[in-house]
């Protein structure tokens, strides 16, 4: 089920996993599995795949990291799917992904010659990455006559909890996405504060965001890993945001209001 009208639909790059996320997601629509147990498990996914590459197993470190992306997919599917939509999932989901994403990078520190410096630099600079494609797909989703609307442009006050869902969970989780994702939020938003005046954006810009994505970021470290150049990734994130500025300025220059 897509987030997105049929016309707005666009060739998203980091969405690999969504045919296979929602095979998964239709096999538990009939039982009393939720989006939160599916969110817990890729979770463990990602878990799994920083011990391999801890123990420098890098097939399957690749193979637990694509299979995260696969079943990070599959959470929001089975949610839309059992016409379940929560904030409680979607603040739970993006904090198991920031976090995930830090226990990674610790990981490659761990077992290549990346300084601990330049570690941070390129975790700050792929969440960096992430944020911009989050920003602008957001906006295009709000502004989707049949878009989903559960994430916000600006996230800056608690929302009302949904049905089925506990206003005390929503309270802590948006607490800690704050805490986690705030900075980042008012990066991108300073850089490029009017992108939500747009009537929209069309396709091949958003194909072009979608190297950002954060299915399409594992993908590039997966392939990484695979080829035994660990050493690398570091450095090539840092290296990857200059698309960064390349981006916002086609968005400012060349998709004015």
């Amino acid at each position: 089920m897509s987030k997105l009208s049929a016309k707005e639909k666009f060739f998203d790059l980091s969405d690999y996993g969504r045919p296979f996320g929602t095979l998964i997601a239709t096999q538990f629509k009939g039982t009393q599995i939720t989006p939160i147990h599916i969110t817990l498990l890729f979770g463990l996914s990602g878990l799994i795949a920083a011990f391999c590459i801890i123990k420098q197993h890098f097939y399957l470190a690749s193979f637990f990291i694509i299979l995260k992306s696969v079943i990070d997919a599959a959470d929001g599917e089975l949610a839309r799917m059992k016409k379940t939509p929560s904030y409680s999932g979607r603040y739970l989901d993006s904090i198991f992904d920031i976090g995930l994403n830090l226990i990674f990078f610790a990981s490659i520190y761990y077992v290549s010659s990346s300084s601990g410096f330049t570690t941070i630099l390129a975790f700050i600079a792929i969440q960096l990455q992430g944020t911009l494609y989050n920003y602008y797909y957001v906006i295009l989703r709000n502004k989707s006559i049949d878009g989903d609307s559960t994430s916000k442009i600006f996230e800056y006050k608690t929302p009302k909890a949904l049905f089925g869902e506990s206003q005390k969970s929503v309270n802590i989780l948006f607490g800690i996405y704050l805490i986690v994702y705030g900075a980042f939020d008012k990066i991108i938003h300073f850089l490029d504060r009017d992108a939500y005046k747009v009537k929209t954006f069309p396709n091949w810009f958003m194909t072009f965001v979608s190297i950002y994505g954060l299915g399409f970021q594992l993908l590039i470290i997966s392939i990484m890993l695979s080829f035994n150049l660990i050493s690398y990734i570091i450095p090539f994130f840092m290296l990857y945001s200059v698309f960064i500025f390349i981006l916002i300025g086609i968005r400012k220059f060349g998709l004015k209001k």
